[in-house]
């Protein structure tokens, strides 16, 4: 077995030194990583499963082309999909000798040549490139006579985002949502006149976005075989990171750059496909031997992250999967020693779990000396499904005095005191020996600490939370950065450390920042922490409720995937049974840990429903014959089962914010009537009803409570609140005709 130590760079070695040879910078490589950096001619296509060591094996490629005289830096562009992975590329191959290699995101790419090209194309300057595009979208809804709330102003920016990757127009928008099985989040047609509107406000005012780029670059590479040779004869190499991400539009100016050359790298992992909601797709990748024959293809599954127990649930995880992507699931075998199993938690409610999160963080944090673990908190994270769990646990957090960072939050080099910071230590650096702070100072790391003295800094830090202590841990950042870097490079000065910086601030690679970090599951990709907290893992929340088509599921099932493989030594998987202390335990265990949390099978099939369980069965108030699970085809015997179809310990799928609609409505309608709550439907109804979620009458009526008196009194609010819908305008009732008990 390989040990991870030849496989991956020391987190301790940021700074490790520049190979002296190009047989140098081979060394370290296992055999699969070693066959893709010496594979220099023709296509090849990388699957490399998560935490393989794949960046390591593709800056290793280019450096080692460089290196032998294969590749001139200045030919290579290496195109990734974040100015962060861009920017650490970029410092891996600058370590490895290879320093002018072109590393950036697509769009960079893309704008960089169409504001040299546009004046030569089209004359005069470029549009104007918007960092932003709600406000326009949102005037352009207004100019439609649309009025949208934020989250519907979000959702339809999405929407024309999808359409422009996609290469969809306004009036082929409503079609292509069709062909394509999206959800619409609101009418097509409504969308589409937004969409179009949007267009023409941008044309009027010489605005673009950022689809815009990659768009306008395409058109005048594809209408301008004068300027595309020009690019084609700068750049003859190319290498793709996470190519499992590419849109058809990036994928088409990729062909664009290319021409009829074959001199490409990819690299990604089809299991790893979340962003499919914004046009990413994994076809180009699965797709790439059929459209290269002769392409050289390498499989990296050697797990050089996480421990063989992690690895064992990930793989679990995966071979519960289905569809294209999980027919290329690769097996990935752990490199590590053993570590503790992974841990499963059921709390009675969000609060609580939230606490418990919070106190078992706070013991990893506790010194080995004291009983703990002894983990750094910038190595702890806690990762959600969406953003809006990330405040219950910033709070348990402040409460259990544990420093956390929010990710996807400010950028690290665009916060105030790090801005002040460079500006003292520019200051200092041109000062040079005339600064009478640093005469004492020992080392450069002294130095820096007496630079940012002059800030405020100091080096106790405050007592409590909060804004204080953000800026300070911001500011020790920098002071920890300068003691590595002194070690690396004990000749370093004062102003090459700043140089440092500013080559960090311009790739956006910041130095890590004490505290736990927070992040959602999508944000969480390309990162790994020694301890995990996984929260929240229930049905209806992972697989998320809108999650409906067999393809939604299984990104879902994708991204829990990724939430798993981001940790190296612990996994806590966790999720409560309630919103609120007290609230009914309705809810249940993501519905993806069957069969891996103990106690638990491997659930039957669902239809590929997603947080949508159609309903089946006899239209019959009581069923004729033995009534089986649909989640584990068991006989069921207890009524309650019987009526909800399916054990009570089987994962549900129920809509939890339509359940809490049909109980508000259920109490005002037994009001109204002057009878019980439960004399309209009773609870096990309704949460039969929110699993469900009927579409018609002939659904509602082969529910277990739902007779024919009830369907014709009850049965137009119930399917509106369904649909998501207002409630019907009703003729007076006569109270009399109540509800049957």
């Amino acid at each position: 077995m390989t040990s991870a130590t030849h496989a991956t760079p020391s987190p301790q070695d940021p700074f490790p030194r520049v190979p002296d040879s190009a047989d140098a910078v081979l060394e370290g490589l296992d055999p699969e990583q070693r066959a893709v950096a010496t594979t220099l001619n023709g296509p090849v296509c990388v699957l490399a499963g998560a935490g393989t060591g794949k960046t390591r094996a593709i800056t290793h490629r280019i450096a080692y082309g460089v290196r032998a005289g294969v590749f001139q830096p200045a030919t290579v562009l290496a195109v990734t999909f974040t100015a962060r992975a861009a920017g650490e590329m970029r410092g891996r191959l600058r370590q490895l000798g290879a320093g002018g290699v072109q590393t950036r995101t697509f769009h960079s790419a893309a704008l960089r040549q169409l504001q040299y090209f546009w004046p030569k194309a089209v004359g005069g300057e470029p549009p104007r490139l918007m960092e932003r595009k709600m406000g326009l979208v949102a005037e352009a809804a207004a100019r439609t006579r649309l009025r949208l709330e934020r989250l519907e102003l979000r959702d339809v920016t999405s929407e024309i985002e999808w359409a422009k990757v996609t290469q969809v127009t306004p009036e082929d928008y409503p079609a292509a949502l069709a062909k394509a099985g999206r959800d619409a989040p609101r009418d097509p047609a409504e969308t589409a006149r937004v969409y179009a509107t949007y267009e023409q406000l941008k044309r009027d005012r010489g605005a673009m976005d950022f689809e815009d780029v990659l768009l306008l670059t395409v058109g005048i590479l594809a209408d301008r075989p004068d300027i595309a040779e020009v690019v084609r004869g700068q750049y003859h190499h190319f290498t793709v990171d996470e190519y499992q991400d590419v849109s058809p539009l990036q994928q088409r100016l990729l062909q664009q750059w290319l021409g009829d050359r074959d001199s490409l790298c990819v690299v990604g992992d089809a299991s790893q496909t979340i962003y499919s909601f914004t046009g990413a797709t994994p076809d180009h990748l699965l797709n790439f031997r059929a459209r290269h024959p002769s392409a050289t293809l390498v499989k990296l599954v050697r797990d050089y992250r996480s421990t063989p127990q992690v690895v064992h649930l990930a793989n679990g995880l995966l071979s519960q999967a289905h569809g294209r992507a999980a027919e290329h699931r690769l097996e990935l075998v752990s490199q590590r020693g053993p570590g503790p199993e992974p841990e499963f938690v059921e709390h009675t409610d969000e609060p609580a779990e939230a606490e418990a999160t919070a106190q078992r963080i706070r013991g990893l944090l506790t010194p080995v000396a004291e009983g703990g673990a002894g983990i750094a908190a910038s190595e702890i994270a806690v990762l959600y499904r969406v953003n809006a769990q990330s405040e219950i646990y910033e709070q348990a957090l402040a409460d259990a005095g544990v420093p956390y960072q929010l990710k996807g939050a400010e950028r690290f080099f665009d916060r105030p005191e790090i801005r002040q910071a460079g500006l003292a230590l520019r200051g200092a650096a041109r000062a040079g020996g005339n600064d009478g702070a640093l005469d004492d100072a020992d080392g450069l790391a002294g130095q820096v600490g007496a630079v940012l003295a002059s800030t405020g800094w100091t080096p106790e830090p405050p007592s409590g939370s909060g804004a204080v202590r953000d800026r300070w841990e911001s500011l020790r950042s920098l002071v920890r950065l300068a003691e590595e870097f002194g070690r690396a490079r004990p000749d370093a000065t004062l102003g090459s450390f700043v140089t440092e910086l500013e080559e960090r601030a311009a790739a956006q690679h910041a130095p890590t920042v004490e505290g736990v970090t927070l992040a959602s599951l999508h944000t969480a990709k390309g990162l790994e922490w020694d301890a995990v907290f996984l929260v929240g893992l229930t049905d209806g929340m992972l697989p998320i409720t809108h999650a409906k088509t067999p393809e939604q599921v299984e990104e879902e099932r994708r991204l829990l995937y990724v939430g798993v493989t981001r940790a190296r030594l612990r996994l806590t998987l966790s999720w409560s049974l309630a919103r609120s202390p007290g609230g009914r335990a309705g809810r249940r265990p993501s519905r993806f840990l069957d069969g891996l949390r103990p106690g638990s099978a491997v659930g039957g099939s669902r239809g590929g429903a997603g947080g949508v369980e159609r309903g089946s069965g006899s239209r019959a108030r009581k069923p004729r014959g033995p009534v089986k699970c649909r989640v584990c085809d068991r006989t069921l015997t207890e009524a309650t089962e019987v009526k909800l179809r399916r054990c009570e310990g089987c994962p549900s799928s129920m809509d939890e914010e339509l359940y809490e609609r049909l109980r508000e409505w259920r109490l005002a309608r037994a009001q109204e009537l002057g009878r019980p709550a439960y004399a309209v439907f009773t609870d096990v109804t309704l949460i039969a009803i929110a699993e469900s979620v009927p579409g018609g009458e002939g659904e509602l009526s082969r529910i277990s409570g739902v007779g024919a008196h009830k369907l014709r009194q009850f049965g137009p609010d119930v399917l509106a609140l369904c649909a998501g819908e207002p409630l019907p305008e009703a003729p007076g009732e006569d109270s009399g005709e109540a509800a049957e008990k």
